[in-house]
């Protein structure tokens, strides 16, 4: 029988060890978010429904999106026992340059919107962390801004071409005159997709007040007071706006743009030079014959075309085609980084993150975005001791197995074919 005595009221003391607590409320709500769905939980809170659902949600039934997450989390990764690795280098040479981690900050339009710091929340993350930082056309903060947010880091521009051709090439002029060093062309947005979300919360450029938005916004007047009390947004490229993010895009967008325009731009611009938005091997392959520098494969967040190939299940195929010829980079779905982990070990020499930098800044601004990053930190470096890798060049296609719910048709009646061949 276990001997019984009353508490030591000494070992007792010991015991009531108390936390100092934590005055700032973002920081203690931020300390508390361990993953980047803590940060999504957080950041719905603290947003209005029309401008989180703008970032959280995707085209049409938004299978592109879930099915992108769902390919990171159907992986299975794969050890190796007794190697220890006591210190784990996440560097990583990318485009002509160094970046602390595998991974960058993902062009996102319309960012003040969510709050009132982005881009400049963004780019300043970025340069604290050493990795870089990418504005999108359709950004909130002009080109020259994020330069003075990121004066010494390494600072991307995010083209579409528009159809004013003047205004996109008044952009990439404007982005190398600030020293941005590498330029993604953007190809998957011809026309806008459907975003539902957006549609059936009404939600336009610039937001308006409806019976709906101040209702959603009693509990959130935080947001409503840093949007009106701030200075009006400023974009990177639409001098007038008004109506549905939709509406914007079919009226700058270009459904015509060509390889001849690849051409155009790749003539002006001085720096680095990739393709955003490649979704199949034939088009890498010819991307990488016209001399682009790099593609990512992408299918916008699952916010264009619905049913999209998962660019994480396609990266293996290009890796084999082009690894060798040219950088292939992935973005879509990555939330952990685990996930990054398993890009980099089938080939992908580079991550980009856009949701996660969004819940982030919506959970906290600038300490939000740090926080997202200093996540993924801990999660890449942990998932890469756990594996007994040191350094991203030992990371190989045998740590990380996909696997797959969704087969193609022609694979299943080939397997079917077969079985039946094997019970004749």
């Amino acid at each position: 029988m276990v001997k019984r005595q009353l508490p030591n009221p000494a070992e007792l003391l010991e015991l009531m060890q108390f936390k100092k607590p934590e005055l700032d409320a973002r920081k203690r709500r931020l300390d508390a978010a361990l993953t980047t769905y803590d940060l999504r939980d957080i950041a719905k809170r603290r947003t209005p429904a029309a401008a989180f659902d703008y970032t959280d949600g995707g085209a049409e039934g938004e299978l592109s999106m879930h099915r992108a997450r769902q390919a990171f989390e159907d992986i299975e990764l794969h050890p190796d026992i007794l190697r220890p690795a006591a210190h784990v280098d996440t560097t990583t040479e990318i485009l002509g340059g160094t970046s602390a981690m595998p991974f960058g900050i993902a062009p996102t339009g319309f960012t003040r919107l969510m709050q009132t710091e982005g881009e400049t929340a963004g780019a300043g993350a970025a340069a604290a962390a050493g990795i870089p930082f990418t504005l999108s056309t359709l950004g909130t903060t002009s080109i020259e801004d994020v330069k003075a947010a990121n004066p010494n880091g390494r600072n991307w521009f995010q083209l579409y071409v528009m159809r004013q051709r003047e205004i996109s090439y008044g952009l990439v002029e404007r982005a190398a005159k600030a020293g941005f060093d590498t330029l993604m062309f953007t190809v998957d947005t011809p026309v806008a997709g459907a975003r539902l979300r957006d549609k059936r919360n009404g939600f336009s450029i610039p937001p308006q007040l409806t019976l709906g938005t101040i209702i959603n916004a009693i509990p959130r007047p935080w947001w409503w007071i840093d949007f009106l009390t701030t200075p009006k947004l400023e974009f990177a490229s639409l001098s007038t706006t008004g109506g549905t993010v939709g509406d914007l895009l079919n009226a700058a967008m270009d459904p015509t743009i060509s390889y001849d325009d690849l051409e155009v731009i790749r003539e002006m611009w001085p720096g680095k030079l990739v393709v955003k938005g490649v979704q199949n091997v034939p088009d890498a392959v010819r991307l990488i014959d016209r001399g682009v520098d790099g593609i990512i494969l992408s299918n916008h967040g699952g916010r264009q075309l619905d049913r999209a190939p998962i660019p994480f299940h396609l990266l293996p195929q290009v890796v084999r085609e082009v690894g060798k010829d040219a950088t292939v980079m992935i973005d879509t779905g990555i939330m952990n980084g685990a996930d990054i982990v398993a890009s980099v070990a089938l080939g992908a020499k580079f991550t980009l993150v856009g949701r996660a930098y969004l819940y982030g800044l919506m959970a906290g601004g600038r300490q939000g975005v740090d926080r997202m990053i200093d996540i993924l930190r801990t999660e890449l470096e942990r998932t890469m001791a756990l594996l007994g890798v040191s350094s991203l060049d030992e990371l190989e296609p045998r740590h990380v197995t996909q696997l797959t719910r969704l087969m193609p048709v022609s694979a299943t009646t080939a397997a079917a074919a077969e079985g039946v061949a094997a019970r004749a």
